[in-house]
Parts: C-alpha cells; structure tokens; sequence
C-alpha cells in the first residue's frame, strides 16, 4: 500500500466516531505500529483535527469532514453487488436508494474507474420478493426506524395464525428471507418472525421505551444463545 493510500485508510478508520489504538491500526494496515505513529503524526501536523495519545488511541474531532472517498476495483465490485441486493430483496425504497448511490457515485467516478461500476461479473438474479412482502418490509423498516410499534397477524410454519404486538428490533437477510426480530408483549420474551408469514401488519403511533435487557444488543446476545 502507498503511504498516501495508507494516510487515507487511517483517517477513514479514525473516522467512524470510535477510538482506534495504534495496535488496531497496524494489524489492519499490516504496517508496524511505528510506522503508524508517523503516519498520526503526518496527519496531526497537516491540519487533520486527530485526538487522543499513544497507548489509549485516536480518534478524528467531531465534525471534521473526511475528503471526497476515492474507491479501487475491488471496493467497486461490493458497492455494485450490495446495491443490486438491495433492489432485489429490499423494499421499493430502499431499491430506490440503491440506484440514489450508484448514481452519485457514477457522476465522480473517474473514467479508468468505470467500467468497474458497470462489471456483470458478480451477478444478483432478478428473481426478488413478490411485491406484497416488499410492502411488509418497508412497513417493518419504517417501524425500525421510528422505534415504534407494530400489530402483526402472522401465521407460522404450520399455517396457524396469531395476533402479536411487538417492539420492532432489528431486520436479518438469509438470502431468500427477511426476519424481524422483536420484542413480543404478549410472551415477554424476544421472538423472530419471517416477513413473509406476515398477514397483516399496523404500524402503530405508539413508541417503545429503551428497556434494559429489552434492547437490540440483548437481542442479539439472546439469538447467539440459541443457534
């Protein structure tokens, strides 16, 4: 790696808003933790805002914007795959903010670069969900993103219907399926619901309160628990 793709690197890694040591820095780099010393000292003297010390980490100031990205042929090659992902197994919105990517990323793309955004050689079939479940999908999504309530009729895998109202958690992609995992009232315990068993779906006005051991990240623990 050249050392202004590298100075790059760690400025993009410093700015994700988490502190990062210079130990991190190196292993991800795979540079010695000297030569990233330099480097945050390279920085620091060029008028990049970088905080924090040797032995606890570094982080960029809050509010300091982090140049135009410039990206190889290989990052390309994921941003496309995502996006076609995204319009075939995602809501009508999403799809739509897929192409909103591609699209701004092609007005700067420079012109050796793009032929890498218009490769077929990773290929998403157009084979995506039927459109009532992207409906559903955009419906949970929306319930996600306002942290509140939602009604479900769901039928299970035996076909036999109930009526829940759960606190909207978090969505998994299984390659063909989406999953809500929740909070349900009626148990008291997380559950995950299919997307696509899903009958009827309100998004309620009511909002959910930030519970402990009834949060995302209790979730996830939870669901690790029981693979």
């Amino acid at each position: 790696m050249r050392p202004a793709d590298r100075l790059f690197q760690i400025v993009l890694q410093l700015g994700r808003g988490r502190v990062v040591t210079a130990k991190t820095l190196a292993e991800r780099l795979e540079v010695s933790e000297r030569t990233i010393y330099r480097d945050i000292q390279d920085l620091a003297a060029s008028g990049v805002p970088i905080e924090g010390e040797a032995g606890v980490g570094y982080v960029l100031r809050r509010g300091y914007q982090i140049p135009p990205l410039m990206f190889n042929e290989e990052e390309l090659q994921a941003l496309v795959f995502g996006a076609d992902v995204a319009r075939s197994w995602g809501d009508a919105q999403m799809a739509r903010a897929a192409d909103s990517i591609l699209a701004k990323v092609d007005a700067v793309l420079p012109e050796k670069l793009r032929p890498a955004l218009d490769s077929h050689r990773l290929v998403v079939p157009d084979t995506s969900m039927n459109e009532r479940t992207s409906e559903m999908l955009g419906a949970v999504r929306d319930g996600i993103n306002r942290r509140v309530r939602i009604f479900l009729d769901y039928r299970d895998a035996s076909d036999h219907g109930t009526e829940r109202i759960v606190w909207p958690l978090t969505l998994l992609y299984w390659g063909k399926t989406w999953t809500l995992g929740a909070w349900c009232e009626l148990r008291q315990a997380f559950r995950s619901f299919r997307v696509d068993r899903i009958s009827t779906l309100n998004v309620l006005n009511s909002t959910f309160p930030d519970e402990a051991g009834k949060r995302l990240e209790d979730y996830l623990i939870c669901a690790g628990r029981e693979r």
